[in-house]
């Protein structure tokens, strides 16, 4: 695997592709730059080497040329994170971007207009993908947040590149992270799948049974569960034609000789809301009326005990609806009993857009060992897929 780490890139000009599709607010003040952070490394080696930069990323869902996606708004951001000035190209192609990138100094850094301006970057397109690759001459991708997409930035440029181009620091450190877990693993591997659908899970969970000595099940999947195994579900969420699939995952789990682990207790509301009446009852035994929404004491004591007992874990969703207060505890706990088994020694990888935003919002992030930059990017890998925006740099 190629890395910045294999290139001295003095007076090359590089072009990167970055994830900054970052949130903005109404006044274009950018409102979470984990993002920008993210790259920093990488642009701080190829200039630190007497290289060039030259940025490339989208930013939103624009129909055309729209001023509120353009990424002039970010540049100040991006200026602030670095500690240096970026000059801004008010195109990604053609005379305005090549003007500048040709203008451009060693050690100066260039982000060029938002790439999805043009639909042939979301088609592959290659003959746009030739325009960027004119540009520079050394390709980076950096960007995991849109590996799993063949766009012409993240994919088809790299065919411009064959000898010239290799993964970002971030990039590098998220198929580290993914490997870790799926084939480096320090045993016992425990799983941690949330959320509410078995059916969003179901290629995740058959992709890694052969690599985990235990798999905790819990947030609205667990329903599912308990009710094929004739539990009472009350109006708990439930996928009710994924029933026999749910007995398929018990029965392949016990051959491979996996511990599935499913909640035994939950708080149960009289309705999906904050102020709710709850009480705290058996997961098989929840009456009509009521619904389950958060996982109950014993079995967090249960979930714990696992945690505390392993060396690798993955945490892929929230075990109860962490959004409203009155049902956050149980996804609170199980991230501090992440972190207390982190500390010990273990490594943890968080991962799927509801357990980042969890981990973030609780203050847990830094306790983790890894925290994935990538939502759907990392459910294709741990799917058992290759991305195509991988593929590409390694080919």
């Amino acid at each position: 695997m190629k890395t910045l780490a294999d290139y001295n890139f003095k007076n090359k000009k590089v072009l990167i592709r970055v994830d900054f599709n970052v949130p903005l607010d109404e006044n274009f003040n950018v409102t979470d730059s984990n993002r920008i952070e993210a790259a920093k490394p990488t642009i701080d080696k190829i200039v630190n080497d007497g290289g060039a930069v030259i940025l490339m990323s989208h930013l939103g869902r624009p129909k055309g040329k729209e001023e509120k996606y353009s990424l002039k708004h970010i540049v100040s951001k991006v200026e602030e994170i670095l500690g240096k000035p970026v000059k801004f190209a008010s195109d990604c192609i053609g005379a305005v971007a090549q003007n500048a990138a040709d203008g451009l100094q060693m050690g100066e850094v260039l982000l060029l207009e938002n790439l999805r301006f043009y639909t042939e970057e979301e088609a592959g397109d290659v003959a746009f993908s030739k325009a960027l690759a004119a540009l520079g001459d050394f390709y980076v991708n950096d960007a995991f947040g849109t590996a799993h997409r063949a766009h012409a930035s993240t994919t088809i440029i790299a065919n411009e590149f064959p000898d010239s181009k290799c993964f970002g620091a971030l990039l590098a450190k998220e198929i580290e992270s993914i490997d870790k877990v799926l084939k480096n693993s320090e045993k016992p591997v425990t799983a941690i799948l949330g959320g509410s659908k078995v059916s969003t899970k179901i290629t995740i969970i058959e992709n890694i049974l052969d690599k985990v000595d235990h798999m905790i099940i819990g947030g609205g999947m667990t329903f599912t569960f308990v009710k094929a195994m004739g539990g009472k579900i009350g109006d708990s969420i439930c996928e009710d034609d994924k029933l026999e699939l749910a007995l398929e995952i018990l029965k392949k789990a016990k051959e491979k000789g996996v511990q599935i682990h499913l909640p035994v207790d939950v708080v149960a509301a009289n309705a999906f809301s904050n102020d709710a009446e709850t009480q705290i009852i058996d997961v098989t035994a929840i009456p009509d009326g009521w619904q389950g929404l958060d996982a109950g004491p014993k079995t967090l004591e249960l979930f714990k005990k696992v945690l505390l007992d392993s060396k690798t874990i993955l945490w892929n969703g929230p075990i109860g609806v962490f959004e409203m207060e009155k049902f956050a505890h149980g996804t609170i706990s199980l991230g501090e009993y992440i972190a207390e088994s982190t500390k010990n020694g273990a490594f943890s990888l968080v991962g799927g857009g509801d357990s980042v935003a969890a981990v973030k919002q609780f203050g847990l992030e830094s306790k983790m060992s890894y925290v994935s930059t990538g939502g759907g990017a990392m459910l294709e890998m741990l799917e058992g897929r290759t991305l195509p925006g991988i593929a590409a740099i390694l080919a």
